[in-house]
């Protein structure tokens, strides 16, 4: 028996780690679990969203790591799945994010709103109905 649980983790590739590290706690109350600082200052850190767990780290163009504001968009959306997507939203636009589309009841079954942190990634705020 293994005392593991699979788990996918993702990695937000960032221009400036130290300043998403503040973002993530101040908008999503974000605990940091590990952050490990270069000689440079990048950063590379771990962080839970309620046990909901990801990396931050630094664009590394050598190691094919680029973020979205380097690369003028993205290839990843972020669904954050909270008991309460309004009060996060709205919490998210108060440290920086810019707001696409407002929390509302989707016809899919979801209430959802979309914003976009300072870093460029797209962030799905949302429960089920």
């Amino acid at each position: 028996m293994s005392d593991h649980q699979t788990a996918i983790i993702p990695t937000l590739s960032v221009r400036n780690g130290a300043a998403a590290l503040e973002f993530y706690k101040k908008a999503f109350n974000a605990t940091e679990l590990m952050c490990v600082t270069g000689d440079d200052g990048s950063v590379v850190a771990e962080l839970s969203i309620d046990g909901a767990r990801f990396f931050v780290a630094d664009e590394s163009p050598e190691h094919g790591n680029f973020s979205p504001e380097s690369l003028g968009g993205i290839c990843v959306r972020i669904g954050l799945m909270v008991a309460d997507p309004d009060a996060v939203a709205k919490n998210a636009v108060a440290a920086g994010a810019k707001e696409v589309y407002p929390v509302a009841d989707q016809h899919y079954g979801y209430r959802l709103g979309l914003v976009i942190d300072p870093f460029g990634h797209h962030w799905e705020i949302c429960r089920k109905l």
